[in-house]
């Protein structure tokens, strides 16, 4: 059996392992991915934990969830060294023998060698970094709120970021919103509070366009944000940091996310790292010294065809674990390799929840249209690590996560609600379309044609200018059948009834009967609640549209339906858990597994 181990859990192990996952399904292999933890922390999404945005669990995806109904194998363990010889990792607990090893440890921040920056900053590389940042943000408030010396008191309130990339950016953007709020918890003045970017280099988000550049500063200054560049931090010590031209500022608090290096296990490994401490690779993200070891993410320096060194980036991350598990199934099929050539389609930076620059495929953009493509583009991220369950968990802890600064409208719209209260007009409305569907079996509905198209009366502008009531029933008008144009009918869709409708009655009211008898059925046993109640609204408004012969009621209460009115003494109650786990083992296997638990 070839063995084929992935080591580390980030963004690139995870791709490499589905990838090896879905192309070596019926060959034998044996699959394992080690981690130090049992989970995925989402990097990138730290500085919303340690702003206060979100809770922790936003950004932990279990590992025994992605790799549900894969032959990957997940071990939680700490590798200590590898024997490239012998071909085996060795841990505390024992070793893993391998065949094939591809490596994406990440990185770790790198210091630059500053005085005091690792002993007395606060970094932002791991959950539990994040964790101490927010609980570190709470103390200087409290500790400041008791504090009557102005020195110390200032020094407290101080916070700076050191570094204006992306992760520095985005953190302050956070620490912007949470302060407002921290502010009136502890009965502190907003003027007390002193926000701090201090850049080495000339600009902040040096690789932005110059435009977004500009307005990213101009967001964070008008939020009363102070920006230092061509400022190198010289040292930093407890209660304060020295900038290079000597200047000293009083601070408690100084997060430090001015750059990163590859993880120190890899510089212990023995092989030959560059000065940021990754290892070299060829353009198969291959090992130059072992041909079956395989570096990937944050580990690999790997240079494109441009001779551009490969950024640390989520998108170059997963697309070179996706390159080095191809290319190990080509070792294995006795292929030839093909070169890995990342395509980057761009870089986004959110400043806060209601603001982001973005340039992607050349489309540059700020503001609330940056906020939604990083937010779609977290999605596709998340969705290609776990699938559509990780999506819906990231708008819920995004969307629906309270917290003290929301707008008092969406405070009303994240309530939760017993849905027990919806069963009994979710099983009303499925008695009336139960109603509505049999009725219309009795009249005739399949065997003969009952409904034609023929334009009366006023045109439309006539008909809004000057209403009418619609027919008084249903019933009525199907004795002497029933014209589906009605005054409210616009045009064009009038002409979709006289020429494809009509013409073709008994068909779609063969239709009608058996959606109308469905959607009872559905609504009254709570099966598919959700999608029964898209039906039902796009029913109300066809008849809205055409014959006039409406009720507002099945509209709203179809509505009201959408908010899961199903899960409880529902159908739904157990379909959905199912469904939901056949659809990660079709989304891993292509394939369909009925005893499915």
């Amino acid at each position: 059996m070839t063995e084929i181990v992935v080591l580390g859990a980030g963004y690139a192990g995870i791709r490499a392992a589905l990838t090896l996952h879905k192309r070596l399904k019926n060959e034998d292999v044996c699959i394992r991915i080690i981690d130090k933890h049992n989970r995925h922390t989402l990097l990138t999404e730290l500085h919303e934990v340690a702003g206060n945005r979100v809770d922790e669990e936003s950004v932990k995806i279990y590992l025994k969830d992605i790799f549900k109904y894969t032959q990957v194998k997940v071990i939680q363990d700490t590798i200590t060294s590898i024997d490239f010889e012998n071909q085996k990792l060795i841990s505390e607990r024992g070793h893993y023998t391998y065949n094939y090893l591809i490596i994406g440890c990440g990185s770790e921040p790198a210091y630059f060698n500053i005085d005091g920056m690792q002993e007395h900053a606060y970094t932002l590389w791991s959950l539990e970094d994040a964790k101490r940042i927010h609980k570190h943000v709470i103390d200087m408030f409290q500790a400041a709120a008791d504090e009557k010396d102005p020195k110390k008191r200032s020094a407290y309130l101080t916070f700076i970021i050191g570094g204006g990339g992306f992760t520095g950016i985005e953190m302050m953007g956070e620490l912007m919103q949470w302060i407002r709020i921290l502010c009136k918890e502890y009965a502190i003045s907003r003027k007390e509070v002193r926000l701090m970017v201090i850049e080495a280099m000339p600009q902040i988000l040096a690789i932005l366009d110059h435009r977004l550049i500009t307005k990213a500063v101009s967001y964070l200054t008008k939020h009363g944000v102070e920006i230092l560049t061509d400022s190198p931090i010289k040292s930093v010590a407890s209660d304060y940091l020295q900038i290079k031209d000597g200047t000293i500022i009083d601070t408690r608090t100084l997060i430090w996310t001015g750059g990163i290096k590859g993880n120190d296990f890899i510089t212990r490994l023995g092989l030959p790292v560059t000065n940021r401490g990754r290892i070299e690779v060829n353009q198969f993200t291959q090992s130059m010294q072992y041909k079956n070891i395989f570096f990937i993410g944050d580990n690999a320096h790997f240079v494109d065809e441009d001779g551009r060194v490969l950024p640390a980036l989520v998108e170059s991350a997963m697309q070179t674990g996706d390159a080095a598990a191809l290319n190990i199934v080509r070792l294995i099929k006795e292929q030839p390799l093909e070169s890995c050539k990342p395509k980057l389609h761009g870089v986004m930076v959110s400043i806060g929840r209601s603001y982001a620059v973005a340039d992607v495929m050349g489309f540059k953009s700020s503001g609330i249209i940056a906020v939604f493509i990083k937010h779609m583009v977290n999605i596709h991220y998340q969705f290609e690590v776990a699938g559509f369950e990780q999506v819906i968990r990231y708008l819920s802890h995004q969307f629906l996560h309270k917290r003290e600064d929301d707008h008092f409208l969406k405070e009303h719209f994240i309530q939760r609600s017993f849905t027990f209260f919806l069963v009994i007009m979710r099983m009303y409305l499925g008695y009336m379309w139960l109603i509505q569907g049999m009725n219309k079996l009795r009249e005739g509905w399949l065997s003969k044609a009952v409904i034609y198209a023929e334009r009366i009366g006023p045109t439309l502008p006539d008909a809004i200018a000057n209403p009418s009531p619609p027919a008084d029933t249903a019933n009525e008008a199907v004795k002497q059948g029933l014209n589906l144009i009605g005054k409210y009918t616009p045009l064009w869709y009038a002409w979709i009834l006289e020429n494809i409708i009509a013409s073709n009655a008994l068909l779609f009211q063969t239709l009608i009967v058996i959606t109308e008898i469905g959607l009872g059925i559905a609504f009254l046993t709570g099966t598919f609640t959700f999608i029964a109640a898209l039906i039902s609204i796009g029913m109300n408004i066809n008849f809205i549209f055409s014959t006039g012969l409406y009720d507002y009621w099945y509209l709203v209460t179809s509505i009201a339906c959408l908010g899961g009115a199903g899960r409880s003494f529902g159908v739904d109650h157990y379909l959905i858990p199912w469904f939901m786990r056949q659809w990660r083992y079709f989304i891993r296997n292509r394939d369909i597994k009925i005893n499915l638990k």
